[in-house]
């Protein structure tokens, strides 16, 4: 009876058990990553568990999408703080938690300590990385402390006094606008996309030097970068985008990349003209020099300051530290929309329309960026064990 010859498969298994080995070792490794990031969730767990916390929409979303970029979204967050005065918890996804301190003592505790313990926000931050670079709002340790020291003269009083008549030049120009809207009929003031446009305007003279009137008409890099906020605040939104591989492959995402690349073109434009026109002399003495003739911009400073060690900002340094402060500009109309929500409320817009013709005023602001800080005051930090985030809501 013939028999078969079976010698074949044995140099087929010692072939292949390398492959075999290497595949064991991945999914061992695979199996202790899985079980140290549930220990790990448990930990947090068990460490924040009593915090109290609202009803959550259901297991997968938990929390997200309950406070919404509108009115109402706004007068759910008074709800919150006023139910829970302490602070609270929320969780974005299943396994994010984000919690909410409402009370001044004990917001001061987390603002007053340590950098070690209270660490930067990692989520909405790490997506403004591709836009913002390492500036003073990303940037953490000894890079942050070295780019505090050196951008310090920046905001010498001296330099920044100046920038008032820039200051009341947009303003004037966002007046004559209300004052022509005002006498056309209208009906409506969309009040934050006004301000937001004056904002800009006055920083990207202020940063810039350059004038793009785009109060008036379109600007193509203005329109990016509140193009690039709406778009980080959207995808703070939907859990599955935080994804940057995922994230990428979306029209939005692409969108995103574009609005970045064309608003680094234009930073690193105005940086490579004003370098050509830095002089071989000392800076101290040009910044006096020019002081005297024109405003010094913020661009002006960055190019010449210089750390204890002599050393200058690289260019990619200082594209990050304009951008962020174009940014950062924006921010501050936050606190238009909590004055909104504010007992001054009435008072404010009786102001208004007594100037304005009773134009109603109209403030649409996504929440997400209430949560932020600017960096050179308050501090948007994240609470161990980690990925726990803490937002600051006096």
């Amino acid at each position: 009876m013939p028999q078969l010859d079976l010698s074949w498969l044995g140099a087929s298994l010692e072939a292949s058990s390398p492959w075999l080995l290497v595949l064991l070792i991945g999914a061992s490794w695979l199996l202790a990553h899985v079980l140290t990031q549930i220990y790990s969730f448990y930990g947090t767990y068990h460490h924040l568990c009593r915090f109290p916390q609202p009803p959550k929409r259901n297991w997968f979303l938990g929390h997200l999408g309950m406070i919404t970029p509108t009115e109402q979204g706004l007068k759910q967050v008074t709800r919150l703080v006023a139910t829970y005065p302490q602070g609270f918890m929320t969780w974005m996804g299943p396994v994010i938690p984000i919690i909410t301190l409402c009370h001044p003592d004990i917001i001061r505790s987390v603002l007053n300590a340590s950098a070690a313990v209270a660490l930067k926000e990692v989520i909405f931050y790490t997506f403004l990385k591709p836009w913002l670079g390492d500036g003073l709002l990303l940037s953490s340790g000894d890079k942050w402390s070295r780019h505090r020291r050196m951008l310090t003269p920046a905001f010498h009083f001296n330099i920044l006094k100046p920038y008032v008549k820039i200051f009341n030049d947009s303003t004037n120009i966002m007046h004559a606008k209300w004052q022509r809207l005002a006498s056309g009929g209208s009906a409506r003031l969309d009040m934050f996309e006004n301000i937001s446009l004056m904002t800009l305007d006055s920083l990207q003279k202020c940063v810039f030097s350059f004038d793009s009137n785009c109060q008036e008409k379109p600007s193509e890099y203005i329109s990016a970068i509140l193009e690039l906020s709406a778009l980080v605040s959207k995808r703070f939104q939907q859990l599955l985008l935080h994804i940057d591989s995922l994230y990428q492959l979306t029209p939005n995402g692409m969108r995103f990349h574009k609005a970045c690349r064309l608003v680094h073109n234009f930073t690193d434009a105005v940086i490579q003209d004003r370098r050509h026109t830095l002089p071989s002399k000392d800076g101290d003495d040009f910044l006096k020099t020019k002081a005297k003739s024109k405003t010094l911009d913020f661009i002006d400073v960055l190019l010449l300051t210089k750390d204890e060690h002599g050393k200058e900002l690289s260019d990619e340094d200082i594209r990050a530290e304009a951008d962020t402060f174009m940014f950062e500009g924006e921010r501050p109309n936050a606190r238009l929309q909590r004055e909104q929500e504010s007992p001054f409320q009435g008072h404010v817009e009786r102001t208004l329309k007594s100037h304005y013709h009773g134009l109603p005023l109209f403030s649409p602001f996504p929440e997400s960026f209430l949560s932020g800080c600017c960096p050179l005051c308050d501090a948007d930090v994240a609470l161990r064990p980690k990925p726990t985030c803490l937002l600051l809501r006096p």
